[in-house]
């Protein structure tokens, strides 16, 4: 690699040679999200840079290529849009052999300058040689979609460029040693998954009490782009072992609404989530009678409090509308309520802040993030008061039931069965492949 200071800035620019490349690509696939680069913090400029990273895997003897561009004679360089940058500005700092703005005028139907936002990445290929004319400028939209700029006719020419997505499915299984997450990881899955399955079995499964015995089966599919990058995890289905009793998602699409159900095809959705929050500890429960580390002095305390960083989402627990909004002098500092149904009611408070565009009227739907975990009004930390209303009564969230949402639909269990015993024959097909050889598995 070699280190050159970029023209007109402090930043360091930092490129790769293809042809010195090439030994490197020889070690293994380097990965790349869509030009994504590992960024530091820097002064102001065309923003931090970073290494050149390969589409694919390069033989020796074989053309470099990034993305579909053969770059044996260029030099590439990659760089992240910073707070502050426009594209006039960025394509300012550029040795362009059409132009500022002949460039502006042909991207503008491709790439929406009031769309490129902070944290994305653009590559600048440029000539070797002492000018570093750029001859082509690819700017990412997102992980997949791009828009490359040819600076190299008689005219500036741009096109579109989207990354193929290839889907793999799989399947996983193991037992519970010390926590979901690490046992996913241990087997070289993606730890997101061990989100998935919580969220999956939110209701059913208390998974801050899971047991070294507990174990779990899981039908998934994982998105790739470049077949090195994950891009989403989607889970097709799972089976959960917790204190001896078993639990099943099973999807099923029923009024063209696809749900997971359980063994006997009750929904694992309920009305509720069982808390707002996915990651925190419980720092103070449901009581009559509480010492007020604030006041100093013993009052009701009719929620339960939920510790976690500045910042964490707060997650509406139901479907309902927004019906406060604001900050609460009597203590609870910044807050939401939402009213649910005719008999439920909620309330999150010590936020941070709102979700943008929340307001009082607006209905939210299950799990959407309404605001975050802060130390507003009479708070010793952060954490999140969350407390639920049943009738205008408060009731302990933590003992709160709630029934199940539409079940299957009686003419439809015969699919649902089929459904059903399809799922269990997969899961033991690839149990019966585990015995063999251990290990997370393609299907």
């Amino acid at each position: 690699m070699r280190r050159e200071r970029a023209a007109g800035g402090g930043n360091v620019r930092r490129k790769w040679r293809p042809d010195r490349m090439l030994a490197v690509m020889l070690c293994g696939w380097i990965a790349v999200a869509g030009g994504i680069c590992s960024c530091r913090p820097g002064s102001s400029g065309a923003g931090d840079r970073g290494g050149l990273e390969a589409d694919t895997a390069a033989v020796a003897g074989s053309p470099a290529y990034f993305f579909d561009m053969n770059v044996d004679s260029l030099d590439v360089a990659g760089y992240t849009v910073r707070r502050g940058d426009n594209l006039s500005l960025i394509l300012s700092r550029l040795q362009l052999p059409h132009g500022r703005e002949a460039v502006l005028k042909a991207v503008r139907p491709f790439l929406d300058p009031g769309k490129l936002y902070e944290g994305l990445t653009y590559h600048v290929l440029t000539s070797r040689d002492s000018a570093e004319t750029a001859v082509c400028l690819i700017f990412a939209r997102s992980r997949t979609d791009h828009v490359v700029i040819d600076l190299t006719g008689d005219s500036v020419q741009v096109r579109p460029l989207k990354k193929e997505i290839a889907e793999r499915r799989r399947y996983i299984e193991g037992s519970v040693k010390t926590s979901l997450w690490n046992e996913i990881r241990r087997q070289g899955a993606d730890p997101g998954l061990a989100i998935q399955l919580a969220d999956l079995f939110a209701w059913q499964i208390d998974f801050f009490e899971l047991q070294p015995q507990d174990s779990f089966r899981a039908l998934y599919v994982e998105s790739f782009m470049d077949d090195t990058v994950s891009l989403k995890l989607t889970v097709t289905g799972a089976v959960f072992t917790h204190s001896g009793q078993v639990f099943s998602a099973i999807p099923f699409t029923q009024d063209s609404v696809s749900e997971f159900f359980d063994a006997a095809g009750q929904s694992l959705r309920r009305s509720f989530l069982k808390a707002p929050l996915d990651f925190f500890r419980i720092t103070s429960h449901f009581t009559n009678s509480r010492f007020h580390p604030v006041l100093k002095y013993y009052r009701a305390h009719h929620g339960v409090d939920y510790a976690a960083p500045t910042g964490t989402p707060v997650r509406t627990i139901g479907d309902g509308r927004v019906v406060g909004k604001g900050f609460q002098a009597g203590g609870g500092g910044n807050f939401v309520k939402i009213q649910h149904n005719a008999v439920y009611a909620t309330s999150y408070m010590h936020l941070h802040g709102f979700a943008a565009g929340l307001s009082v009227g607006k209905h939210v739907r299950q799990g959407e993030v309404i605001g975050y975990v802060g130390s507003t009004g009479l708070s010793t930390g952060p954490h999140l008061d969350f407390r639920v209303y049943k009738n205008g009564t408060p009731v302990n969230p933590l003992k709160m039931e709630s029934p199940p949402a539409c079940p299957v639909r009686p003419e439809l269990l015969d699919s649902f069965d089929r459904v059903r015993e399809r799922q269990r024959r997969t899961f033991m097909k690839y149990q019966l492949r585990n015995a063999l050889s251990s290990g997370l598995q393609d299907f």
